[in-house]
């Protein structure tokens, strides 16, 4: 077709050769400048969010780093472990088995977290979610003031928030849950796993844009 337009160029009187090239060239240069300027905002585009990527990633181990700072002495001592942002509690120091009431030894340990706790939150304006989990084994019978391990893992949950709260740490910026048997980081085949899965966890997460309701469980009244 581009040839027979060529052709047709030559016969036809006062239609200058250069000009049939010229319009050519200037389609195959238009059509160029177009796919230059898509590979531009591509690449742009994908330098952008490489970028915010990269700034989250730093923001995130930047906050990792402040958490670990404030809870330094805790963890040189062994008494908790800091894993992926979230401080794990062994139940074994907080409560006795199939109980809800805290040790003195569990006590004097959310004693000596409640500052450090309380400080990291308010400068980072997070608030601090406290899971209870148990093994997966049922309950017995002298531990029947409790339905199940859902309920078992809730009441500790509520026991160590109301704990922090009474050593400092504001009522607005913690919060319980309960995921039982759920979850576990170990086995539940041998003694040694089950006891690895029967502890507390505490993680700072966002505080919610509406507000006012992170700490329903927290204020929630103890069983009779």
């Amino acid at each position: 077709m581009i040839r027979d337009d060529i052709e047709a160029g030559f016969d036809e009187p006062g239609v200058p050769v250069w000009a049939v090239f010229g319009d050519l060239m200037a389609g195959l240069l238009g059509a160029f400048v177009l796919i230059l300027v898509c590979a531009i905002g591509m690449q742009l585009e994908l330098a952008s969010k490489l970028e915010t990527e990269v700034k989250q990633r730093q923001a995130e181990a930047k906050r990792l780093q402040t958490f670990e700072q404030a809870l330094a002495a805790p963890l040189a001592a062994g008494r908790v472990t800091l894993t992926n942002g979230r401080i794990g509690i062994s139940g074994n120091v907080l409560f006795a088995f199939n109980s809800a009431e805290l040790q003195p030894e569990g006590r004097q340990l959310l004693r000596s977290l409640a500052a450090p706790l309380t400080a990291y939150l308010k400068s980072r304006d997070e608030i601090l979610m406290v899971s209870g989990f148990t093994d997966d084994r049922q309950m017995r019978d002298n531990a029947r003031q409790f339905a199940d391990n859902w309920e078992l893992s809730a009441q500790r949950a509520l026991t160590v928030t109301r704990a922090l709260i009474e050593s400092g740490v504001p009522s607005s910026s913690i919060f319980a849950a309960a995921f039982g048997s759920e979850q576990p980081v170990a086995s539940n085949a041998d003694a040694d796993g089950r006891s690895k899965n029967r502890r507390v966890e505490m993680a700072p997460t966002p505080r919610p844009s509406n507000g006012g309701t992170s700490n329903a469980n927290a204020n929630a009244k103890p069983r009779d």
